[in-house]
Protein backbone atom coordinates (compact mmCIF):
# COMPACT_ATOMS: atom_id res chain seq x y z
CA UNK A 1 0.00 0.00 0.00
CA UNK A 2 1.34 3.42 -0.94
CA UNK A 3 1.87 5.95 1.83
CA UNK A 4 -0.58 8.90 2.13
CA UNK A 5 0.64 12.11 0.53
CA UNK A 6 2.23 14.31 3.17
CA UNK A 7 1.73 18.06 2.92
CA UNK A 8 1.79 21.25 4.92
CA UNK A 9 -1.99 21.53 4.59
CA UNK A 10 -2.44 18.02 5.96
CA UNK A 11 -0.11 18.89 8.83
CA UNK A 12 -2.21 21.93 9.74
CA UNK A 13 -5.36 19.78 9.78
CA UNK A 14 -3.62 17.18 11.97
CA UNK A 15 -2.44 19.80 14.46
CA UNK A 16 -5.90 21.38 14.61
CA UNK A 17 -7.41 17.94 15.27
CA UNK A 18 -4.98 17.38 18.14
CA UNK A 19 -5.91 20.75 19.66
CA UNK A 20 -9.61 19.82 19.45
CA UNK A 21 -8.99 16.52 21.23
CA UNK A 22 -6.92 18.09 24.01
CA UNK A 23 -9.47 20.90 24.41
CA UNK A 24 -12.22 18.30 24.80
CA UNK A 25 -10.05 16.39 27.31
CA UNK A 26 -10.13 19.49 29.50
CA UNK A 27 -6.52 19.59 30.71
CA UNK A 28 -3.09 18.42 29.62
CA UNK A 29 -3.39 14.70 28.77
CA UNK A 30 -0.74 12.25 29.91
CA UNK A 31 0.11 11.11 26.38
CA UNK A 32 3.26 12.37 24.62
CA UNK A 33 3.21 13.65 21.05
CA UNK A 34 5.44 11.68 18.70
CA UNK A 35 5.62 11.43 14.91
CA UNK A 36 5.24 13.83 12.00
CA UNK A 37 3.96 16.83 13.94
CA UNK A 38 7.13 16.95 16.03
CA UNK A 39 9.85 18.00 13.53
CA UNK A 40 8.44 21.54 13.17
CA UNK A 41 8.50 21.89 16.96
CA UNK A 42 12.10 20.68 17.24
CA UNK A 43 13.27 22.69 14.23
CA UNK A 44 11.42 26.00 14.60
CA UNK A 45 14.33 28.03 13.17
CA UNK A 46 14.93 25.81 10.15
CA UNK A 47 15.40 27.57 6.82
CA UNK A 48 13.60 24.70 5.06
CA UNK A 49 10.14 23.59 6.13
CA UNK A 50 9.44 19.97 6.96
CA UNK A 51 7.35 18.27 4.29
CA UNK A 52 4.46 17.79 6.71
CA UNK A 53 2.38 14.85 7.90
CA UNK A 54 -1.04 13.29 7.50
CA UNK A 55 -1.68 12.01 11.01
CA UNK A 56 -1.02 12.30 14.73
CA UNK A 57 1.02 9.76 16.73
CA UNK A 58 0.95 9.77 20.51
CA UNK A 59 2.79 7.60 23.04
CA UNK A 60 0.47 6.48 25.84
CA UNK A 61 2.56 4.68 28.47
CA UNK A 62 1.84 7.49 30.95
CA UNK A 63 -1.90 7.35 30.19
CA UNK A 64 -1.88 3.60 30.86
CA UNK A 65 -0.06 4.09 34.15
CA UNK A 66 -2.66 6.68 35.20
CA UNK A 67 -5.44 4.07 35.08
CA UNK A 68 -8.97 3.57 33.80
CA UNK A 69 -10.20 7.07 34.59
CA UNK A 70 -7.79 8.66 32.14
CA UNK A 71 -8.58 6.12 29.42
CA UNK A 72 -12.32 6.78 29.66
CA UNK A 73 -11.73 10.52 29.62
CA UNK A 74 -9.49 10.25 26.54
CA UNK A 75 -12.06 8.17 24.70
CA UNK A 76 -14.79 10.72 25.48
CA UNK A 77 -12.51 13.51 24.18
CA UNK A 78 -11.91 11.60 20.94
CA UNK A 79 -15.62 11.16 20.35
CA UNK A 80 -16.32 14.80 21.26
CA UNK A 81 -13.76 15.81 18.62
CA UNK A 82 -15.68 13.58 16.14
CA UNK A 83 -13.13 10.78 15.97
CA UNK A 84 -14.08 7.11 15.81
CA UNK A 85 -12.21 3.79 15.68
CA UNK A 86 -10.77 2.95 12.27
CA UNK A 87 -12.02 -0.51 11.36
CA UNK A 88 -10.53 -3.33 13.41
CA UNK A 89 -7.70 -1.26 14.88
CA UNK A 90 -8.46 -0.02 18.41
CA UNK A 91 -5.18 1.94 18.30
CA UNK A 92 -6.11 3.97 15.22
CA UNK A 93 -8.93 6.50 15.26
CA UNK A 94 -9.95 8.77 12.40
CA UNK A 95 -11.76 12.07 12.15
CA UNK A 96 -14.17 13.41 9.60
CA UNK A 97 -12.96 14.33 6.13
CA UNK A 98 -11.88 17.98 5.90
CA UNK A 99 -10.95 19.44 2.50
CA UNK A 100 -10.71 15.89 1.18
CA UNK A 101 -8.27 14.76 3.90
CA UNK A 102 -8.92 12.41 6.81
CA UNK A 103 -6.80 12.88 9.93
CA UNK A 104 -5.86 9.73 11.84
CA UNK A 105 -4.56 9.55 15.40
CA UNK A 106 -2.57 6.46 16.41
CA UNK A 107 -1.90 5.37 20.00
CA UNK A 108 1.48 3.75 20.67
CA UNK A 109 2.69 1.93 23.78
CA UNK A 110 5.97 0.29 24.75
CA UNK A 111 5.19 -2.14 27.57
CA UNK A 112 7.99 -4.66 28.24
CA UNK A 113 5.50 -7.26 29.52
CA UNK A 114 3.51 -7.21 26.26
CA UNK A 115 4.53 -8.80 22.95
CA UNK A 116 5.80 -6.36 20.34
CA UNK A 117 3.08 -5.22 17.90
CA UNK A 118 0.31 -6.65 20.09
CA UNK A 119 -2.74 -4.51 20.78
CA UNK A 120 -3.05 -3.21 24.34
CA UNK A 121 -6.59 -2.65 25.63
CA UNK A 122 -7.35 0.33 27.85
CA UNK A 123 -9.13 -0.39 31.12
CA UNK A 124 -12.24 1.75 31.49
CA UNK A 125 -12.78 2.40 27.78
CA UNK A 126 -15.13 0.84 25.25
CA UNK A 127 -13.00 0.76 22.12
CA UNK A 128 -9.68 2.49 22.79
CA UNK A 129 -6.37 0.64 22.60
CA UNK A 130 -2.71 1.04 21.67
CA UNK A 131 -0.26 -0.90 19.54
CA UNK A 132 2.84 -2.01 21.45
CA UNK A 133 5.87 -0.76 19.51
CA UNK A 134 9.41 -1.07 20.81
CA UNK A 135 11.30 2.20 20.98
CA UNK A 136 8.30 4.48 21.37
CA UNK A 137 8.83 4.40 25.14
CA UNK A 138 11.72 6.85 24.83
CA UNK A 139 9.07 9.55 24.29
CA UNK A 140 7.41 8.82 27.64
CA UNK A 141 10.77 9.14 29.41
CA UNK A 142 11.81 12.56 28.09
CA UNK A 143 9.26 15.19 27.13
CA UNK A 144 8.46 18.85 27.63
CA UNK A 145 5.25 20.86 27.60
CA UNK A 146 4.52 22.84 24.44
CA UNK A 147 1.68 25.21 23.59
CA UNK A 148 -0.30 24.52 20.40
CA UNK A 149 -2.95 26.86 18.98
CA UNK A 150 -5.71 26.21 16.44
CA UNK A 151 -9.32 27.18 15.77
CA UNK A 152 -11.92 25.19 17.70
CA UNK A 153 -15.51 26.02 16.76
CA UNK A 154 -14.28 29.22 15.15
CA UNK A 155 -12.32 30.38 18.19
CA UNK A 156 -8.50 30.44 18.55
CA UNK A 157 -7.75 27.84 21.23
CA UNK A 158 -4.42 27.15 22.91
CA UNK A 159 -3.65 23.89 24.72
CA UNK A 160 -0.59 22.39 26.35
CA UNK A 161 0.71 19.07 25.08
CA UNK A 162 3.57 16.86 26.20
CA UNK A 163 5.99 16.68 23.25
CA UNK A 164 8.93 14.31 22.94
CA UNK A 165 12.36 15.93 23.18
CA UNK A 166 15.08 15.84 20.54
CA UNK A 167 16.98 12.78 21.87
CA UNK A 168 13.81 10.80 22.60
CA UNK A 169 12.38 11.61 19.17
CA UNK A 170 15.53 10.53 17.34
CA UNK A 171 15.78 7.19 19.15
CA UNK A 172 12.06 6.44 18.79
CA UNK A 173 12.23 7.26 15.08
CA UNK A 174 15.36 5.15 14.68
CA UNK A 175 13.47 2.15 16.07
CA UNK A 176 10.56 2.92 13.73
CA UNK A 177 12.89 3.05 10.73
CA UNK A 178 14.48 -0.23 11.78
CA UNK A 179 11.14 -1.94 12.23
CA UNK A 180 9.27 -0.85 9.11
CA UNK A 181 11.84 0.71 6.72
CA UNK A 182 9.60 3.54 5.54
CA UNK A 183 11.31 6.30 3.58
CA UNK A 184 9.40 8.87 5.59
CA UNK A 185 11.16 7.76 8.79
CA UNK A 186 14.60 8.23 7.23
CA UNK A 187 13.51 11.63 5.93
CA UNK A 188 12.21 12.71 9.35
CA UNK A 189 15.41 11.64 11.10
CA UNK A 190 17.65 13.38 8.56
CA UNK A 191 15.57 16.56 8.72
CA UNK A 192 15.67 16.77 12.51
CA UNK A 193 19.37 15.87 12.75
CA UNK A 194 20.27 18.60 10.28
CA UNK A 195 17.86 21.36 11.33
CA UNK A 196 17.18 20.92 15.07
CA UNK A 197 17.13 24.03 17.27
CA UNK A 198 19.86 22.56 19.49
CA UNK A 199 22.44 23.27 16.78
CA UNK A 200 22.59 20.47 14.22
CA UNK A 201 24.12 16.97 14.07
CA UNK A 202 26.80 17.30 16.76
CA UNK A 203 24.32 18.82 19.20
CA UNK A 204 21.86 16.03 18.48
CA UNK A 205 24.48 13.37 19.22
CA UNK A 206 25.47 15.13 22.45
CA UNK A 207 21.84 15.30 23.61
CA UNK A 208 21.20 11.61 22.85
CA UNK A 209 24.33 10.49 24.71
CA UNK A 210 23.62 12.76 27.67
CA UNK A 211 20.06 11.49 28.14
CA UNK A 212 20.19 7.88 26.97
CA UNK A 213 23.80 6.70 27.15
CA UNK A 214 22.80 3.58 29.09
CA UNK A 215 20.19 2.67 26.46
CA UNK A 216 22.47 2.64 23.41
CA UNK A 217 22.81 -1.14 23.54
CA UNK A 218 20.99 -4.21 22.24
CA UNK A 219 18.28 -3.55 19.69
CA UNK A 220 18.87 0.22 19.88
CA UNK A 221 22.51 -0.29 18.89
CA UNK A 222 21.42 -2.56 16.04
CA UNK A 223 18.87 0.01 14.85
CA UNK A 224 21.49 2.79 14.94
CA UNK A 225 23.94 0.66 12.97
CA UNK A 226 21.35 -0.01 10.29
CA UNK A 227 20.39 3.64 10.20
CA UNK A 228 24.02 4.62 9.61
CA UNK A 229 24.25 2.09 6.78
CA UNK A 230 21.14 3.54 5.13
CA UNK A 231 22.69 7.00 5.16
CA UNK A 232 26.06 5.83 3.91
CA UNK A 233 26.92 7.21 0.45
CA UNK A 234 28.98 4.64 -1.44
CA UNK A 235 29.69 7.02 -4.32
CA UNK A 236 33.40 7.95 -4.15
CA UNK A 237 34.36 11.60 -3.95
CA UNK A 238 36.50 12.96 -6.85
CA UNK A 239 39.60 12.65 -4.67
CA UNK A 240 38.79 9.06 -3.74
CA UNK A 241 37.99 8.22 -7.36
CA UNK A 242 41.39 9.51 -8.51
CA UNK A 243 43.07 6.98 -6.20
CA UNK A 244 40.91 4.02 -7.22
CA UNK A 245 43.02 1.29 -8.90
Amino acid sequence: MSEPQRSRQARALAEAALVRIVSAYGETPEFVLLGGLVPDLLCSDAARQHIGTTDVDVQVDLEIQAGAGNAARLERALRAAQFKPSGEYAWRWQGQSVLGAVVKIEFLADLPTVRAEATVSFDGSEALGAVNLRGTGFAARDWQLRALTADVSGQPTTVEVRVTTLPAYLLAKTHAAYGRRFERDWYDIAYVVLHNDAGGPEAAVTRVRAMFAADLLGQTATALTELAANFFDATPTPREASHTP
